[in-house]
């Protein structure tokens, strides 16, 4: 399994980058999770976008959904090109059936609703949701395979379930938006402490940190993770490739 940092900002995207994305791919089946502003054009650098087999969104926070009408444009002109042979799928849940509509796009892209008390079969995963607190309705997932994991936390705020969700996991993507002072003013996201206490509670290998702020000093954040976690832990990194 191979996790690439596509998009690592929350709110909106840094200069020449992305908010939240990341490609997942194992045995050549190549997923995206999330599919915020700028990704469409930061994905190409690691893959065609005709190689991609599924997308999976946690919720429809344009930071996370923003590039979702242009893949459908990349869609249609592949389709158009006898390039892609079937439609694209994309996953997310079907709370506001507004924007779960939308997924449906010219026979190109096809929406599939997903459930926090369901396991999908994705390729060679299986994919398991846990709901978080957010101010829309918005899921975590975690990637099985071969005994070995993955878990984004998407955004979320502190959540106790989220500790068993994420146990023994290989890999932590948690997001840490907020600096310590903004804990208890701004809602639906983690500090860095947070996100080293969640990893560090349930037993995760590494930590990355994503949906990083735009401003203040990063490394307050990378500091606070690790007063909490005693394990492996950087900011997500555009373009790495994260092996498990």
């Amino acid at each position: 399994m191979k996790v690439i940092p596509i998009g690592i900002w929350g709110g909106y995207p840094n200069k020449n980058e992305a908010t939240s994305a990341f490609l997942i791919e194992q045995d050549g089946f190549r997923c995206l999770v999330d599919c915020g502003s700028g990704v469409l054009a930061a994905v190409q650098n690691y893959t065609e976008l005709r190689e991609l087999d599924a997308v999976i969104i946690s919720h429809y926070h344009p930071d996370h959904i923003a590039d979702i009408g242009v893949l459908q444009h990349a869609a249609m002109v592949g389709m158009q090109l006898k390039e892609w042979e079937t439609p694209l799928l994309i996953y997310a849940h079907d709370k506001d059936q507004e924007e779960f509509k939308k997924l449906f796009y010219k026979g190109v892209t096809e929406g599939r609703a997903i459930q926090a008390a369901e396991t999908l079969e994705l390729g060679p995963w299986q994919v398991s949701f846990c709901e978080t607190i957010h101010p829309v309705y918005c899921l975590a997932m975690k990637f099985t395979a071969d005994g070995k994991s993955v878990v984004f936390t998407a955004d979320t705020s502190w959540k106790d379930e989220l500790i068993g969700f994420s146990d023994g996991t290989d890999l932590l993507v948690a997001e840490s938006n907020l600096y310590e002072k903004y804990l208890g003013i701004i809602p639906g996201h983690l500090s860095g402490s947070q996100a080293g206490e969640l990893a560090e509670r349930a037993g995760a290998k590494r930590l990355l940190l994503t949906h990083l702020p735009q401003y203040g000093e990063l490394d307050e954040i990378l500091h606070a993770a690790k007063s909490s976690y005693s394990g492996e832990v950087e900011f997500a990194v555009i373009g790495k490739s994260y092996e498990i």
